[in-house]
């Protein structure tokens, strides 16, 4: 008995084998007691699982572990370590992504950040999806926007993981209720379609709606001509200045030389954009134009078209 009190103080008192300072340690939410644990010990910190957990048993914690991010920057005893967990005592800096950000601007802002570690830093973005352990092969609206708060020295991975999780978890939320006549092939095109919406509003009340036009087009085998795909594929090239040769010269984004979706998405789509992709307005327009003040017109024919790109458009250069 003496023995066993005796390892069980030197246990609790001694500083836990940490293989790599800091270690950052994510335990999302919903994780058990023990998932926590496997949790720690994969990210270095050698706990000794159940010496662990009979410590947390005597002190009757096993059950108050806080889901966070955790940095561990110096020497912690077990003790002092349960009382973190349960204290949720993680230290957050936060990060916020933009609808409608490309994955290059994500990326930029990551490393913009003095509060995170950077393991990405010279890393192609194939190879950040695979550290990721991502199904996909392009990143492009992977990623959910939102603001993201984590421990001060978190790895800059961790952010990029949950915002891709958070992604695949609206998304498949929203494949879920989509209309019955949706024309989308799989939820990867629904998210194409909502990165095309999310670029393509100006007011948040017009989303809906615009999404009902694309979606018509779509179905009937019409091209979206939808200027911000064309402005996507030409990439770092473009000056802001959309001229005729770029609308007519062919490419995998041009939606005006190609029919259907282009192949990957061109921006992240927030939820409602998501929404609007599987559950557009019903409506009988397949056009619309700016009107320049942050609205659309919506047309039903290409003579109605013609028209209020007249009015609004042709008119206003003169």
């Amino acid at each position: 008995m003496l023995g066993a009190g005796g390892y069980a103080a030197w246990y609790v008192y001694t500083p836990l084998e940490v293989t790599k300072m800091p270690a950052d340690i994510e335990i999302p939410q919903g994780t058990g007691f023990r998932a926590a644990l496997a949790q720690l010990e994969r990210s270095g910190v050698k706990v000794r699982p159940l010496h662990f957990e009979a410590l947390a048993r005597a002190m009757k914690r096993e059950r108050d572990i806080k889901a966070g991010n955790y940095v561990i920057a110096g020497p912690i005893t077990p003790m002092e370590l349960m009382q973190k967990l349960t204290r949720g005592d993680v230290a957050q800096a936060e990060v916020r992504l933009i609808e409608g950000w490309t994955f290059a601007q994500f990326r930029a802002l990551l490393d913009a950040s003095p509060d995170l570690r950077h393991d990405t830093a010279g890393l192609e973005d194939t190879e950040v999806l695979a550290r990721i352990q991502a199904t996909e092969n392009h990143p492009e609206g992977l990623f959910f926007p939102d603001t993201y708060l984590f421990a001060r020295g978190s790895s800059d991975l961790a952010v990029l993981r949950r915002a891709y999780r958070a992604l695949h978890r609206h998304l498949q939320a929203e494949w879920d209720t989509r209309a019955p006549n949706a024309p989308y092939g799989s939820a990867y095109e629904a998210l194409i379609m909502a990165s095309i919406i999310e670029k393509e509003t100006g007011q948040a009340g017009e989303r809906d709606q615009i999404a009902g036009v694309l979606v018509n087009r779509l179905r009937i085998g019409m091209r979206l001509q939808a200027d911000p795909t064309i402005i996507y594929g030409l990439g770092a090239s473009f000056d802001g200045n959309l001229k005729k040769i770029h609308l007519i010269t062919d490419g995998p984004y041009n939606t005006y030389t190609r029919a259907g979706l282009p192949p990957t998405p061109i921006a992240m789509p927030g939820r409602a954009s998501l929404h609007a992709a599987v559950q557009p307005a019903k409506t009988d327009a397949l056009y619309y134009v700016s009107r320049g003040d942050g609205t659309s017109q919506f047309s039903r024919s290409v003579r109605e078209h013609n028209e209020a790109v007249t009015k609004y458009q042709l008119k206003k250069k003169r």
